[in-house]
């Protein structure tokens, strides 16, 4: 297809990169054996159950999180960074079905501030949840190993908070590596944190939740390690009355933030050829089932759940045990730590890419003013100084993907030959590098 196109107010600039810098070696620098020392640790512990043993320092989930700590403790002081702090974040969980008593909560956090002043205040998290649950939902004494429920989680963000502390992978905005507790009793720990988050006004751009992402066994017995299905909501779990009616009448039912989130993710991997790409799966969660990331969609944060592509549900949620010649647990050894390494590649990819570009433009909006069967699109700058231009996406409304790209260059205008009617439209800001933010849906307005 020829496109006739008009740009308001262009200025020539270079095109940007397509693989920007620093992204593959983000990629070569996460290590299988640094995951498959973690997920025998957290194992050892032989139970993380949010209601375990808090005193021990061999058992239970209170040795768990001081581990964690501490590991993360040692990768802020060998960075050589002063600024890079690790919490553990706790609050009192009233008693609830699956919380019988008053019981502290207590996250594990490494936040590595942004080193560029105009992008510092930009947050984005990586999270896993490090509590485990046999098969009884309230067991606080079996056996839990949680190797890959959810300690591929875990074990997942330890790696890139070792990575992203490492000198010449620091991103232009601030990174969280998030363990969270009580996901198994009701996504306590996430919800907390997602709503503490709001309450202090932090811009989460977006969230990475990983749970479940270290086996790529089938129940069949084939292998699938070359994808992981990525999960994101499509209308906003809490949006308002006015909100759901701009929705429908923009057409914007499968746009998302969360989407725009999942459809970038897909382009990274795409982009830098991952050994391991997403299956884009356009549901919140597997069917009638969630995860830490719906927490984050309730406070309105874009985020999505990474999870392997058949969930193996003799090794989940179940006691350590041989039933009828059938072992049965969540163990280490169905965790492949290869395959494993390969998601961290992938979460360090797009965690790099989207850490290191400006904000998405704000305000973009499709304009309205008069019946015509071309299409203006304006925005306001993404306020980052490395800002070196924009470009326009699009795709058939039936396109599950934005299908193509033209650069505008560095303008705040843009005028091409087709219908608004007939096509979709986003709006994205690069740097120098290549960096690209994620897609800005237009709205309407008469200028």
């Amino acid at each position: 297809m020829v496109l006739a196109l008009a740009i308001v107010g262009a200025e020539t600039a270079p095109s940007p990169p397509d693989r920007p810098p620093g992204v593959d070696e983000v990629i070569a620098a996460v290590s299988a054996a640094h995951l498959r020392a973690t997920i025998d640790t957290l194992e050892s512990f032989g139970t993380r159950h949010t209601l375990s043993d808090t005193e021990s320092d061999v058992r239970g989930i209170g040795a768990a999180r001081r581990w964690l700590h501490d590991e993360l403790k040692k990768i802020a002081d060998e960075s050589g960074r002063d600024d890079i702090t690790v919490e553990l974040m706790t609050h009192i969980q009233p008693p609830t079905q699956r919380v019988p008593q008053e019981t502290e909560i207590v996250n594990v956090v490494m936040i590595i501030p942004g080193r560029m002043e105009g992008a510092r205040d930009n947050y984005f998290v990586v999270l896993g949840h490090y509590d485990s649950r046999a098969a009884g939902t309230n067991d606080a004494e079996s056996d839990a190993p949680g190797a890959n429920d959810d300690g591929s989680g875990t074990a997942l963000v330890l790696e890139l908070a070792r990575v992203f502390a490492q000198p010449g992978n620091e991103c232009d905005a601030t990174t969280v590596c998030l363990m969270t507790a009580g996901e198994e009793q009701g996504l306590l720990g996430a919800h907390w944190f997602a709503r503490h988050a709001k309450d202090n006004n932090w811009n989460i751009v977006a969230g990475l939740s990983n749970d479940i992402i270290g086996d790529p066994s089938n129940p069949d017995g084939s292998v699938d390690d070359t994808r992981i299905r990525l999960f994101s909501e499509a209308i906003p779990r809490n949006a308002s009355a006015e909100e759901m009616a701009r929705i429908r009448s923009l057409g914007m039912e499968n746009d998302s933030p969360s989407r725009q989130l999942a459809r970038y993710v897909r382009e990274v991997a795409e982009r830098h050829q991952t050994d391991v790409q997403p299956w884009i799966i356009y549901r919140t969660d597997r069917f009638l089932r969630g995860g830490d990331h719906t927490a984050f969609n309730e406070q309105g944060f874009a985020a999505v759940r990474f999870s392997e592509v058949e969930e193996q549900y003799d090794r989940q949620h179940q006691d350590v045990i041989m039933r009828d010649g059938r072992p049965y647990g969540d163990v280490g050894e169905y965790v492949d730590e290869e395959y494993l390494a390969d998601v961290t590649a992938l979460n360090g990819a797009v965690l790099s890419t989207l850490a290191n570009a400006p904000s998405a433009p704000p305000n973009a909006r499709l304009i309205t003013a008069g019946l015509r069967n071309d299409t203006t699109i304006r925005w306001d700058p993404s306020p980052e100084p490395d800002v070196a231009g924009y470009e326009i996406v699009y795709r058939d409304t039936t396109a599950p993907f934005w299908e193509q790209v033209i650069d505008a260059g560095s303008v705040g205008e843009f005028t091409i030959n087709l219908s608004k009617d007939n096509y979709f439209f986003g709006v994205r800001a690069y740097d120098a590098e290549g960096h690209r933010s994620l897609v800005s849906f237009p709205g309407a307005a008469g200028r």
